[in-house]
């Protein structure tokens, strides 16, 4: 027997529909000339544990609210102190039955007292407007039941004109958890309800515009635009640097200069009605898939995107404009053009940001059903059930009404991880008879019936190779197949930017720019959705999920983005800056040239300055500027370098060249680099080791060797010079496992990182087979290996000694069958921790690792210990810098020791915690510094892969267990 209520005995805030009392969708505009008045500030709040759990009475104007706590809206109220955020990535935080929700539904009673400001207009209509609540909201005006809605990050007005009055005005809305929307609105974040965007009252003037449509685009043939506005109230359109002046539906062509995210030329115009006049921005384009290939203005663009969630550490999904704009001039000044909105629509001032300053915009609808994957079939899923066909719809409408008139967008996205389902169709049809300007975006409906283009994610590179020969396997539907190949490939997420990650973008750029319908895409994501907490004792740091008490969680999957949650830059945001800049630089300087080329897709290159500067072993000798032609989008010229400088220079010699804007912009400032390149005219040579000059000698248990001190038993060097060490230097190959190596929880197969820890990896041990003294050297023989197992390393030291220097030869000899890469090769020794002044000539200046290095820049740097850390949000390997040279370590009065390369280069990694510790720490409070820096001297590094769920990284940045040999010389220096 079924139990189940009719639905229509559900509480409205179980009912499938969108709502009810509110008005159209409508354009989005930030300003007119009609009145308009912020509800924003603090509000009366009181919180309850169900959806029924307190009555009504609060709405009334004589309720008193004594006793209530304060909340600022927009925010969340589990961000100020009621309750608390929870995160997960697909599984629905409660039992799935659509479209029932628990009792337990967290319920905020919020309460707003305003007046009307004096010059308050009479007349016309009133519209109260609400930019973002989650997840359902019902509303009253001074006692009046306006209605109710849903669609968290979607507008929804009111018209209240004749409830108004002069003085004291009772705002009261009742915000739930949970709704049968809940079951939509399944995106990978956390879950932060309240009234979270702006609260505006509108004054609606009699003949104001209840909506118009800007329709601007561009023919790259004839170089004209055509404008026309359609407005459902008569007027008229004026942009006065055309000279148009035009009645509303009436079309005009004239010669413009077209918008781009690279030059976002925008006209200010205005649409005036009898009632009201609305300034607009407009930006002439035409976009679309053109022969296989998605283009703006005529030209194939390339997405050098990312994924954008709205987040702030301090306010959630609560953002100003100061934030947005912040958030955009860093994308700019990273090279990156393009911005998906996942998985929902962004505040809509976001993208009048994105119209001025430029960026292609994916606008994505507020819909994601993502937990049902869960089932088989997807069981239940919304989006193939009829019944919620009509909540679809609307959603899809008022992502398309809001933002229609936004240059910026070029594509709208139906949503994210929702399988397929005939509402989805149904949502792309509406589309495309609303707006047949922009292209249509769905990824996970493998038909792609619905899709202008071919989305996927995390696809590995070989894949998306064959996919750019268009030799990818056929579709059984042989119409459905030629139809697939006919779309243009857009990577809608792909390296996952989580913790030290991702490895490969530069193979997969390489793999864009290769390729015609590889149309680029969107980097998983943003920015790390850490929340700030503090230890008992005081000290910050920042949760993630399962930090805040829930149940169920995905742990710090909510930490994986391209900026740190005080919007620092990433390595990631570094390292994909270089991979995507936008102008080319190559070439032979034995030649005395290169060859620059433009990658812009609109661009020509006179907005840039170029520089050289000639480096000899790290340092600049001799700069100026260099001349390069404008150069058209895709155009390359042979560029003459200078005579490079004269006089006594001998080591490695580098030029540099660079890229830099060469006036101001709104983005960035004259000076920013956008693009470099670094080029040897002189190859390293690797220093000869000097010949032994010193026998090993025995002293009272000890062996000295030259400037060096060993422990005569097991080998082990003690003392350099004056400085003892805190463990002399053995092989060492564990690392932190980071996100990557730790794997996905739903792999079926084992992660690379577990498969480590089942090999022993993590707890090797060290035996000594012999210690062995002869007129000119030490050599130490030993086995390191863990227990359990048939596996090992034969690792040989040889030490000799120059007149100052200690010489090491280290000769490393797999036994066994070993079934998996390592995470390093190399030296660890530990350092008195006052010995934390760190410098090096290699790369720098920040981490890289081998699949993660291209900007990684040659040169001589200097930090503290402590500054060569990078302080993921959850604790892992971090801080190799890449082709060292030498590094040397000093503590405050100059006194250390330097490590010098005498085969190519090493790995260099310096810390005040063990690979164990730093292994085992869950958040940066975790890592309390010892008595110790310790050392990491690696002849190679495992990469880093692109995402947890990979086969790791390619094969060429895999450390595969062979016989190896490297050599060192290590250096005491001393005082200053």
């Amino acid at each position: 027997m079924d139990f189940r209520f009719a639905d229509d005995r559900l509480p409205y805030y179980e009912d499938r529909s969108p709502g009810s009392g509110t008005l159209p969708a409508r354009a989005w505009y930030a300003r007119s000339d009609a009145a308009r008045l912020s509800l924003n500030g603090s509000w009366a709040f009181r919180l309850s544990d169900t959806a029924e759990g307190a009555d009504t009475r609060f709405v009334a104007d004589d309720a008193d609210p004594a006793g209530w706590d304060r909340v600022t809206v927009p925010g969340h109220w589990v961000l100020q102190g009621h309750g608390a955020p929870a995160y997960t990535n697909s599984d629905y935080p409660f039992p799935v039955d659509p479209p029932r929700v628990p009792t337990e539904n967290p319920t905020g009673d919020h309460r707003h007292v305003f007046d009307l400001p004096d010059d308050w207009p009479g007349g016309g209509e009133s519209v109260l407007r609400f930019d973002g609540v989650e997840s359902c909201a019902r509303v009253w005006l001074n006692g009046r039941e306006l209605g109710w809605f849903t669609g968290s990050r979607l507008p929804h007005e009111f018209a209240v004109g004749a409830l108004l009055r002069r003085r004291g005005n009772v705002l009261a809305v009742r915000v739930h958890q949970w709704s049968a929307a809940s079951y939509l609105e399944d995106q990978d974040m956390w879950w932060l309800p309240g009234i979270f965007r702006d609260v505006t009252l509108l004054h609606r003037p009699v003949g104001s515009p209840a909506d118009f449509f800007v329709h601007a685009a561009y023919d790259h043939t004839t170089g004209r635009g055509s404008l026309r506005v359609d407005c459902d109230v008569p007027g008229r359109v004026t942009v006065p640097e055309l000279g148009l002046d035009l009645g509303t539906g009436e079309e005009a062509g004239v010669v413009v200069e077209p918008w781009s995210a690279e030059v976002p030329r925008l006209y200010d115009g205005e649409l005036a009605t009898s009632g009201e006049r609305v300034p607009l921005r407009i930006g002439f384009r035409t976009v679309g898939v053109v022969d296989g290939v998605f283009r703006a203005n005529g030209r194939r663009i390339l997405f050098r995107g990312v994924n954008r969630h709205e987040f702030h550490p301090e306010t959630g999904r609560t953002l100003d404009l100061e934030t947005m704009r912040r958030d955009i001039l860093l994308m700019k000044r990273h090279n990156i053009n393009a911005v998906r909105t996942s998985h929902y629509p962004p505040h809509p001032a976001f993208l009048d940001l994105c119209d001025e300053l430029g960026l292609w915009v994916v606008d994505e609808c507020d819909l994601e059903t993502h937990g049902f994957c869960e089932f088989p079939g997807w069981r239940g899923n919304p989006v193939a059930d009829k019944r919620w066909t009509p909540a679809l719809l609307d959603r899809a409408r008022r992502l398309v009404e809001r933002d229609k008139n936004h240059p910026s967008v070029v594509v709208w996205s139906l949503g994210n991880e929702c399988s397929a389902g005939q509402g989805l169709s149904e949502m792309a049809a509406w589309i495309r008879e609303r707006d047949h300007s922009r292209a249509v975006h769905y990824e996970n409906d493998p038909s792609y019936r619905d899709s202008d283009f071919y989305s996927r994610m995390y696809v590995p590179h070989h894949e998306v190779e064959a996919i750019g020969r268009r030799e990818e396997p056929p579709l059984d539907d042989p119409e459905l197949d030629a139809r697939r190949r006919s779309l243009p490939l857009l990577l809608v997420e792909y390296a996952h930017a989580m913790g030290n990650s991702p490895g490969g973008l530069a193979d997969y750029q390489h793999l864009f720019e290769t390729y015609e319908r590889c149309q680029g895409g969107f980097v998983w994501e943003w920015i790390d959705h850490g929340l700030p907490r503090r230890t008992p004792d005081g000290r910050p740091y920042y949760g993630y999920g399962g930090d805040f008490g829930e149940e169920l969680h995905a742990g710090n999957f909510v930490c994986d983005g391209l900026l740190f949650p005080d919007r620092t830059p990433s390595p990631a945001l570094v390292e994909y800056k270089k991979v995507v800049e936008p102008v080319h630089i190559t070439g032979d300087t034995t030649a005395g040239e290169i060859t620059v080329t433009n990658g812009h897709d609109f661009a020509d290159t006179s907005h840039l300055a170029f520089t050289w500067t000639y480096e000899v072993e790290g340092e600049a000798v001799a700069s100026g500027p260099l001349t390069v032609p404008p150069l058209a989008p895709g155009a390359s010229a042979d560029v003459k370098l200078p005579a490079p400088p004269g006089g006594d220079l001998v080591g490695e010699a580098v030029w540099t060249i660079a890229a830099e804007l060469a006036a101001d912009t709104p983005w960035a400032p004259r000076g920013h680099e956008v693009a470099w390149a670094q080029l040897t005219d002189v190859p390293r040579r690797v220093p000869e080791p000097p010949a032994a000059r010193a026998a090993p000698r025995r002293e009272a248990g000890a062996l000295r060797l030259g400037p060096a001190v060993f422990d005569a038993a097991t080998g082990t060097l003690t003392a350099l010079g004056g400085l003892t060490l805190r463990q002399g230097p053995r092989l060492d190959v564990w690392r932190a496992t980071t996100d990557n190596d730790r794997g996905a929880p739903w792999l079926a197969e084992e992660p690379l990182g577990a498969t480590w820890r089942r090999i022993g990896l993590h707890r090797m041990r060290h035996r000594v087979d012999a210690v062995d003294a002869d007129e000119e050297s030490l050599t130490v023989r030993t086995r390191v290996a863990p227990a359990a197992t048939d596996l090992g390393l034969y690792a040989d030291y040889r030490w000799t000694a120059g007149d100052d220097e200690l010489l090491l030869e280290v000769s490393v000899t797999p036994d066994g069958e070993w079934p998996c890469p390592l995470p390093r090769l190399g030296l660890l020794l530990g350092l008195p921790a006052e010995y934390d002044r760190a410098a090096w000539y290699g790369g720098g200046p920040g981490e890289a690792y081998p699949d993660s290095c291209a900007a990684s820049r040659l040169g001589r740097y200097a930090m503290s210990v402590d500054d060569l850390q990078t302080p993921y949000v959850r604790p892992q390997e971090n801080g190799a810098r890449s082709d060292v040279r030498w590094a040397e370590l000093r503590d405050a009065g100059g006194e250390g020791v330097r490590v010098t390369a005498l085969t190519d280069s090493f790995w260099f990694t310096a810390r005040r915690w063990t690979s164990h510790q730093l292994d085992a720490a869950e958040h940066t409070t975790d890592l309390v510094p010892g008595d110790t820096v310790w050392v990491n001297v690696d002849d190679a590094q495992q990469g880093l892969g692109s995402e947890p769920w990979d086969d790791g990284p390619l094969p060429q940045y895999q450390l595969t267990v062979a016989p190896t040999e490297f050599r060192l010389a290590f250096t005491a220096l001393s005082r200053r």
